[in-house]
């Protein structure tokens, strides 16, 4: 196999992968589901859904934790798919 058919091929990969991540969409959640976080497989945060309950005065600094940690967890599962896209991509690649 010449050079220039890995690198076409390499490209072609790259381009499939980037197709599945922009396509990809994950869920997490925080609070027993109290707050929602669906993102993309670029980490752009695509909504937040958040129980009318949690939302009062008092509880202002829970419900920004309550975010955070399924923003976090949602990037976490973003890097895990990538991870496992980028390794069934590379099981393809005659080198």
């Amino acid at each position: 196999m010449n050079i220039q058919s890995m690198m076409k091929q390499a490209q072609e990969m790259q381009e499939r992968l980037k197709k599945q991540m922009a396509d990809l969409r994950v869920e997490a959640t925080a609070g027993g589901g109290m707050v929602t976080v669906v993102m993309s497989g670029t980490k752009q945060i695509l909504s937040i859904a958040i129980d009318p309950e949690v939302v009062s005065a008092e509880e202002v600094e829970m419900l920004q934790d309550l975010i955070v940690a399924p923003v976090n967890d949602a990037g976490r599962k973003v890097d895990e798919q990538l991870g496992q896209s980028m390794s069934g991509l590379l099981g393809g690649l005659k080198i």
